[in-house]
């Protein structure tokens, strides 16, 4: 396979088939992590209420305790870009892979709500290291022609991890006889939901030894010889290596190591590219998409669905996710990111705008009249199949791609994070916002949908088929 990037005047090479299929792995191992994170969001909806129940909870501590994961992504992200250029990717991985197994153990076998709440920040800051790690290295690994759609691999395994983990909790209530709170294996139905997700993070740290350390992050603590056999696994044997480590290391030396104060400047503390990152990253979380998955479950039983039911449709919600990522994946790097985004934003306000009216109607016997009903679950379908096909994948991808090599790992990480505490607010607001008025809820919703457009159109720009080096 020919050179990835490119030094100036030379042509952007493209992946080999022979070393493609390694290069596919390899980023499919590291967004296990996505996996995780999907796994993680999702299998809470299955637990949301019996931990009512266990713990005798209102909804606004019950939503501190479900959204309280979210803090400790916030700072796992915040802190893995700098911890990734100290001690290098893998690492970073095999550190988060075992900060989630013991999450999991302690989430299943909680002593009390808070002890609960304090194993969900220990998961949550290891998805939150995942979460940068993930894409930053995929970005570094994978050819330019075809890294739109490695990067969205991230994307994939979220939505991969949310579908299994409905799936896992569907066939966990069945053999608890429908409820949450029945016995399996000595402990409560909701224990051994949130146990399994011991085997994802001890899968994503074997894997994390099967692949290899990142080139670039090799090569920026000396090891070049290694370096330059990690390029021949992922290259191919007729790329010209010597030149390939030259053409990486010149891009590093003409750098810094990325920290806080890189990002700083502009008129507004920020770099103006880091502003469009957390941008992107808010907008991607404002229009309350893990709401859907987070807590699709207990919405569907508010408006009247039985908990059978409702764990179908949420199962069914999952599939569409994944049907709209690949979709993603088939369009990302042929149609490009910027007009995924736009598409997918106005199929996002039509679907939120539908559930917002069929909210808006009284309920009649505690369900909403058919017709609203039907609207309502088929507009929540149309509103995650169009994020799925565009703003969960392109996001990833741009934050993976937009920024400058210099501040690349610090900005990426203030990004994610400014995501996950995004994700916090939408989660921790929701079950109060539903009790307050749901259709007003789906409005807000909505507004932050329309409002993504103009911000697209204004300010992010594409970076299909560019090399890391070209973005600054």
């Amino acid at each position: 396979m020919t050179s990835t990037s490119q030094v100036p005047g030379s042509g952007t090479g493209t992946a080999h088939p022979d070393h493609l299929g390694h290069v596919i792995f390899i980023a499919a191992a590291a967004a296990m992590g996505g996996f995780l994170f999907g796994y993680d969001s999702s299998v809470i909806n299955g637990a949301v209420e019996a931990i009512r129940g266990r713990y005798d909870v209102g909804s606004a501590a019950l939503a501190q305790v479900i959204a309280i994961a979210l803090i400790g992504c916030a700072v796992g992200a915040a802190t893995a870009g700098r911890m990734a250029d100290r001690i290098g990717r893998i690492r970073c991985m095999q550190i988060s892979a075992v900060l989630f197994t013991v999450s999991a153990v302690g989430s299943a076998l909680p002593f009390s709500l808070w002890d609960l709440a304090f194993w969900r920040v220990v998961g949550g800051f290891a998805i939150g290291m995942a979460s940068v790690i993930g894409p930053a290295y995929i970005a570094e690994v994978a050819p330019p022609a075809y890294r739109g759609r490695l990067g969205s691999f991230q994307q994939a395994a979220i939505v991969i991890g949310i579908a299994v983990s409905q799936l896992v909790n569907w066939g966990l209530l069945n053999a608890a006889d429908g409820d949450q709170r029945g016995e399996i294996m000595g402990v409560e139905a909701w224990q051994v939901m949130l146990g399994v997700m011991v085997v994802p993070a001890v899968l994503y740290g074997l894997l994390s030894f099967a692949i290899p350390e990142s080139p670039r992050f090799l090569i920026s603590v000396g090891k070049h010889e290694r370096a330059r056999e990690i390029l021949r696994e992922v290259e191919g044997e007729d790329v010209d290596l010597d030149a390939r480590v030259a053409e990486i290391e010149h891009a590093m030396n003409s750098e810094h190591r990325s920290s806080f104060k890189d990002l700083l400047g502009g008129s507004f503390f920020f770099k103006p590219i880091v502003w469009i990152g957390i941008g992107l990253s808010v907008f991607q979380q404002f229009v309350g998409i893990n709401v859907a998955f987070y807590y699709s479950s207990t919405l569907w039983q508010s408006v009247g669905v039985d908990p059978s039911d409702s764990f179908f449709y949420s199962f069914t919600t999952s599939i569409i996710n994944i049907l709209g990522t690949v979709i993603a994946m088939i369009f990302v790097d042929r149609v490009g990111r910027r007009p995924l985004a736009l598409i997918g934003s106005v199929g996002m306000v039509i679907g939120l705008a539908l559930e917002a009216w069929a909210f808006s109607f009284d309920l009649v016997d505690g369900k909403l009249p058919a017709t609203q009903g039907w609207i309502a679950l088929i507009a929540a379908h149309v509103f995650v199949l169009f994020f799925a096909l565009s703003w969960g994948v392109v996001v990833w991808v741009f934050l993976g791609e937009m920024f400058p090599n210099r501040i690349r790992a610090a900005a990426l990480g203030v990004a994610a994070s400014a995501q996950w505490i995004a994700n916090w607010a939408i989660t921790a607001s929701f079950p109060s916002l539903a009790d307050w008025n749901l259709s007003m809820t789906y409005v807000i919703y909505t507004v932050f949908a329309a409002l993504s457009i103009p911000f697209v159109l204004k300010y992010v720009k594409e970076t299909k088929g560019k090399t890391l080096e070209e973005m600054g």
